[in-house]
């Protein structure tokens, strides 16, 4: 976890999180306030709600700026007087982007483009970015570790791989110090269940919540490195006030180094959600066809990020999934 010192770094910073609505941003915005840092939100509100931000948004230290980054003065605008930047803002999704490849590049890519240039353009002392596993695509090697990537198998994968070579080109040739995290399956408190596009976690545990049957694309052996909330937070926390030079620059998996097939993240949740609502238990599991895009099994090594930022994961599925199912329960149901 994150030291005093580097608790002192935040409380003195101003911190601009774009996508600061979303089910990230916003749990980044919460956590850095509480460490005392002044915060700037950036968010289109096109995937972010604003009901994200209800326990901080009248917080002195906490400012919400709705824009888009795909507009160059925007992203200038709000990275003035800035000393980091925790770029979250994105349009996610495997399916989406294969719907609408377009959009996906336009946000994904020229959006991060201009973040990157305001971040230069304003002297940002580092920005840090979310990458993602979807980066390496074909590759069928296990676990998963940071300079062995294959093909890409969607937009979005292609999208997230340019932001890395991006990040790279920055760092070289402006100096801009960068640090991108591979997020593996990120699920927690105040992600979003509805919507076409919805993660399988807060999906599965709101069609059980409301006695419907979830249904699993393929035969459910496809497995996942589920990474709890928590984990993300630290990382972010961790990548934006390292003082060790050989840490910057770099892409870092970020993710809990274990994974769990869709089998048996169907029945934790089954078993958690029973705890609440014995006659979930009793809800059966449909199957359909695997969805296109999507790479049978997923699994990080956490090494680099454990020897270059002091990572330690602080909930393993299990740990996670109960907390999340809790949430998802006090809150939606």
């Amino acid at each position: 976890m994150i030291t005093e010192n580097q608790k002192e770094i935040i409380s003195n910073s101003n911190i601009l999180v774009t996508g600061g609505a979303g089910f990230i941003g916003s749990n980044l915005c919460e956590t850095l306030l509480e460490l005392g840092a002044r915060v700037k939100c950036l968010d289109n509100l096109s995937t972010g709600h604003i009901k994200n931000l209800e326990l901080f948004i009248e917080n002195p230290r906490f400012e919400f700026v709705e824009g888009d980054i795909r507009d160059l003065e925007t992203c200038s605008n709000a990275c003035k007087n800035i000393d980091f930047v925790l770029h979250q803002a994105a349009l996610g999704s495997v399916p989406r982007s294969l719907k609408d490849p377009i959009t996906s590049n336009e946000v994904n890519v020229s959006g991060f483009l201009n973040m990157l240039v305001a971040a230069r353009d304003n002297e940002v002392k580092r920005f840090v970015y979310a990458a993602s596993s979807s980066t390496y695509g074909d590759s069928e090697s296990l676990p998963k570790v940071e300079n062995n990537i294959g093909k890409p198998l969607s937009p979005y994968a292609i999208t997230k791989y340019v932001n890395e070579l991006y990040a790279d080109i920055f760092s070289s040739s402006y100096g801009l110090d960068t640090i991108g995290l591979r997020y593996f399956n990120v699920f927690g408190r105040k992600q979003d269940p509805n919507g076409a596009y919805a993660a399988v976690i807060p999906k599965f545990v709101m069609q059980f919540m409301d006695h419907q049957s979830p249904v699993i694309n393929g035969d459910g052996t496809y497995s996942r490195d589920f990474t709890y909330i928590d984990n993300v937070l630290q990382m972010n926390l961790l990548a934006l006030t390292c003082d060790n030079p050989d840490a910057l620059n770099e892409v870092y998996n970020t993710a809990v180094g274990d994974r769990t097939n869709l089998i048996e993240l169907t029945q934790l949740l089954k078993n958690y959600l029973s705890e609440f609502d014995p006659e979930i238990a009793n809800i059966e599991i449909k199957h359909g066809p695997n969805r296109l895009g999507d790479i049978p099994h997923s699994l990080a090594s956490v090494e680099k990020a454990e020897k270059l930022l002091g990572y330690k994961p602080s909930h393993k599925i299990k740990e996670g999934l109960k907390e999340a199912v809790a949430w998802y329960w006090d809150n939606l149901k």
